[in-house]
Parts: structure tokens; C-alpha cells; sequence
């Protein structure tokens, strides 16, 4: 299967993600954990994360992998 994950980064440190797999947000640092509860709240943000999915990773999987594979 497919999983789309979102990092965000400050000062290269990822602070808070989305992994498709869980269905939510996750924080890493005081700042990321009070972001996850309230972006986490907005099923609409939710869902628009979760779309990224079906509209931008499964289509182009198959142009990636074949990407990939023509570099191995």
C-alpha cells in the first residue's frame, strides 16, 4: 500500500506530522503536540490531507516506481 506522510520542519527539526496510515496529525515537540490536538479537531483539514492520497500519490506512484526502478 501506499502512505503519505506530511512532515513540518523548523529549523530542521520535524515538529508535527500527518501519516495517511494513522488518519491524523502527530507532534514531536511542545509546539507540534498543541498544533496536532487543534489540527486534528478540523475534520475538514483532516480530510484534505487524507485526499492527498487518492489525488496526488496514487497517481503518480506508477511514474515514480518506474522512475526508481529505470535508476537502479
Amino acid at each position: 500500500g501506499i502512505e503519505f506522510i506530511d512532515s513540518y520542519v523548523f529549523n530542521k527539526a520535524e515538529y508535527i506530522r500527518f501519516n495517511s496510515t494513522v488518519g491524523r496529525f502527530v507532534g514531536y515537540t511542545e509546539h507540534g503536540v498543541k498544533n496536532a490536538e487543534a489540527w486534528n479537531s478540523d475534520a475538514g483539514l483532516l480530510g484534505q490531507e487524507q485526499a492527498q492520497l487518492e489525488s496526488y500519490c496514487k497517481p503518480n506512484a506508477d511514474i515514480d516506481y518506474s522512475a526508481i526502478l529505470d535508476k537502479t
